[in-house]
This record gives C-alpha cells, sequence and structure tokens, in this order.
C-alpha cells in the first residue's frame, strides 16, 4: 500500500472516529425514509423507461443526481439526441453551482481532489442541514467530519433503494407515488429552519419564483427560485441588522 493511500486511510478512520461525523449521521437520519423512497422510484423510473440493469446502476452510481434523473429519463425513452439529454441534466443541477459557491466558504482550504469528492457526495438536504448547524460562513474543525456523516447517510439511504427499485421494477409500480416521500422529508428540513424574518423571507420568495417561472423549460423555475431566494434573504437579513442597530443610534443620540 503505498504512503498516499495509507494517509487517506488514516484520514477516513480519524474523520469517522470523530463525534460530528456521527452527529451529521443522526441529523441526516430523519430524512433518510424519505430519501430512500424517492431513490427507490428512481431506480424503477430508470428501468420501466428502457434501460438496460447495467446501465441504470452505472447511471445512478455515476450521476448521483435524483432530479436530473428523473428529468432525462423521458428523453431517454424517445430518443433524444445525447446533446439534449446532456443539457437538461445541466439545467436541472444548475441550481448546485450556486450551492457549491456557499460550500466554498467552508472547505476552500481543502484539497481539489477532496473537494472534488465532496462535491460527489453533496446534496439539497445535506447543504440544508449543514447551514442549519453553520450559518456563520467560517471554516471550523468539526464541520469535515459532520458533512461526511450526512453525506454517507445520504448516500446509502439513496444508493440502496435505488438499486432496489433497479432489480426489482417489475414488481414496484410508479403508481405507488413513494418519490412524494422524498418531497416530504425536504418539506420537513425546511420547516425547521424557518426560524427568522430572512428564512422566512427567502421561503416566500422562493415558492413564489418557482411558480412564477414553471413555465420555463428544463426545470429552469428551480434555479430562478434559488437565485430569487439568495437575493431575498440577503436584503431582508441587511435591513434586519439595520433595524436592530436604529435602537443603539436612537439612545446614543438621546444621550448627547
Amino acid at each position: 500500500m503505498t504512503a498516499s493511500a495509507l494517509t487517506l486511510s488514516q484520514r477516513a478512520k480519524s474523520i469517522v472516529k470523530d463525534p460530528f461525523f456521527w452527529l451529521g449521521a443522526k441529523e441526516m437520519s430523519g430524512t433518510a425514509l424519505g430519501i430512500a423512497a424517492w431513490g427507490l422510484v428512481t431506480g424503477v423510473a430508470m428501468v420501466k423507461s428502457g434501460l438496460s440493469v447495467p446501465l441504470a446502476l452505472f447511471m445512478g452510481f455515476t450521476a448521483y443526481a435524483g432530479s436530473a434523473q428523473l428529468a432525462v429519463l423521458p428523453l431517454i425513452a424517445v430518443g433524444a439526441p445525447l446533446w439534449v439529454v446532456w443539457f437538461t441534466a445541466i439545467c436541472v443541477n444548475l441550481r448546485f453551482v450556486i450551492l457549491s459557491s456557499m460550500w466554498r466558504s467552508y472547505f476552500s482550504h481543502l484539497s481539489l481532489r477532496h473537494r472534488l469528492t465532496a462535491a460527489y457526495f453533496s446534496g439539497d438536504v445535506i447543504f440544508v442541514n449543514f447551514m442549519r448547524r453553520y450559518p456563520d460562513a467560517k471554516p471550523q474543525p468539526e464541520q469535515l467530519p459532520y458533512f461526511w456523516g450526512a453525506a454517507m447517510t445520504n448516500w446509502v439511504a439513496w444508493q440502496i433503494p435505488s438499486t432496489l427499485g433497479i432489480f426489482l421494477a417489475d414488481q414496484i409500480p410508479l403508481s405507488w407515488g413513494l418519490g412524494f416521500a422524498g418531497v416530504l422529508a425536504l418539506l420537513g428540513v425546511l420547516l425547521s429552519m424557518l426560524n427568522d424574518r430572512a428564512t422566512w423571507v427567502a421561503s416566500v420568495v422562493a415558492c413564489t419564483a418557482a411558480v412564477a417561472a414553471f413555465a420555463l423549460p428544463l426545470k429552469l423555475n428551480i434555479l430562478v427560485a434559488i437565485a430569487a431566494a439568495v437575493a431575498a434573504g440577503l436584503v431582508a437579513e441587511q435591513l434586519q441588522k439595520q433595524a436592530s442597530q436604529l435602537p443603539a443610534v436612537t439612545d446614543k443620540e438621546s444621550r448627547s
């Protein structure tokens, strides 16, 4: 075994032994059931769309992006050109450009290889849980173990049911609607984060923008909603800070 492999193995063992790894896994387990149901339906949908079992497995383990996978399956089924399939998947996943820019504040000190690996394992629910626990963009030693605990829990909760769905596609009808459980899981996490005015404003703006832009092709309304929510949240947070400073300024002026 090479020195680099030993170093990687030792680093992985130290992360797993960290209590924050298990904290991340514990907090992620609350949405694992919904993620599992979503993964199961995606696995079934891949096979029912005409993909062979090996190709479905390859797509599931390499793409690891439920929304993009479900978006491109109808295109694959009708024999759309490869560039259309790729372009659709890229558009659906454009939200991760915004999320990655926020991850950078926490993990920019890591090596490129480590950041690319983290990018593969990251996801929407992981991002939500992480930002809820670490709202201030300041690197801390426990953040990386926490991320990996949440990421590995999410990966297992997705991949095992997705693989089962691929092999049991003929026994599981899509009419069960299990994918909606994933939406409910995300909704539960969202509601737990609505603890201040700025978050409420961002959530309302995101919902409004998503509905208003629903007619856009390739699910670009998701990107519009995220961009609008980030902008609204930043403005609301800034106004909230200014409002909190007003009493101190007024009190200082009255004393003078």
